[in-house]
């Protein structure tokens, strides 16, 4: 039976500036639910990623209902946890975490979040080849995503050799020998040359991350570009694959279409999922606006 009042909140590096506050509270108000949702940022305690299972555990003491987890703890959480759901186990990556019955059970909403902003913004992209920049925890998701919306041939580069390869294995256990690639970052070049669209997946482009995550050059007018960061809205990826006139995607409907689900999971109810965008794009706009 849903109750009316809940606890999360959200742990990971950096997190002063994430929106997932105000997104799920302002979908609680509509609902009629009193939902907190607090920051637990790592670097203002002060402690290292590896101490996001204390960090779970308090919270579960604590009282809270679930935790959302982000960069750089997806992965390092699951270790921690007493069950995952099928989905977050396939991925090797969690964002979600949810109390119950004193267990503490992980989940993954990036995948559904992806996918449906994907489809949302980029319904006729082709799929034929596809490179993705980064292999870590959003990487997971996201490439699990292009995978399941009938990617042919995702090919992984990050800056880990080892992390590309070991989630082209997996992505190929999933779905299929020969469905993924690993590759590294000097093999851009030619990978892109080829490429029908980028899956932009690492930090790089973030506030505090600023920049670009390849070579300006290596962009042109046929890719498609799809970008998991949402803060700002327009990374300098994406501000430099519209001045080109490639078809883009930003970090926003991932954003919100996951906090969505994690809001179903947290809570029980069923979110507005377009709502959250609009609060989503109105949030980060007045963000934009006033930096």
């Amino acid at each position: 039976m849903p109750k009316d009042s809940y606890l999360v909140g959200l742990i990971g590096s950096g997190i002063g500036p994430s929106l997932s506050p105000a997104l799920h509270e302002r979908e609680g108000d509509r609902q009629g639910l009193r939902l907190l949702y607090r920051l637990i940022d790592i670097d203002s305690l002060g402690v290292p990623p590896e101490a996001v299972g204390d960090l779970v555990r308090a919270a579960r003491d604590l009282g809270f209902d679930g935790l959302n987890i982000t960069h750089p703890c997806k992965q390092l959480v699951i270790e921690h946890l007493d069950a995952l759901a099928p989905q977050a186990e396939a991925l090797g990556a969690v964002n979600t975490v949810v109390f119950e019955d004193g267990r503490a059970v992980g989940h993954n909403t990036d995948v559904t979040g992806f996918a449906a902003s994907f489809a949302r913004g980029l319904a006729d992209a082709p799929l034929e080849r596809v490179v993705q920049l980064g292999a870590g925890g959003a990487g997971a998701a996201v490439a699990h995503a292009m995978l399941t919306l009938g990617a042919e041939r995702v090919t992984v580069v990050d800056a880990l050799p080892e992390r590309a390869a070991a989630l082209a294995d997996a992505l190929n256990r999933a779905f299929g020998q020969g469905r993924a690639a690993a590759a590294s970052p000097d093999r851009q070049a030619p990978l892109l040359a080829h490429a029908d669209g980028i899956v932009h997946a690492t930090p790089t482009g973030m506030a505090a991350h600023p920049g670009l995550p390849l070579p300006a050059e290596l962009l042109h007018p046929g890719l498609w570009v799809a970008e998991v960061v949402y803060r700002p809205l327009e990374t300098e990826l994406l501000r430099t694959a519209r001045a080109l006139g490639c078809a883009t995607l930003d970090g926003g409907g991932m954003a919100a279409f996951q906090a969505a689900d994690a809001f179903r999971l947290f809570t029980g109810r069923e979110p507005d999922a377009a709502r959250m965008l609009a609060d989503l794009t109105e949030l980060a706009g007045a963000v934009g606006a006033s930096n």
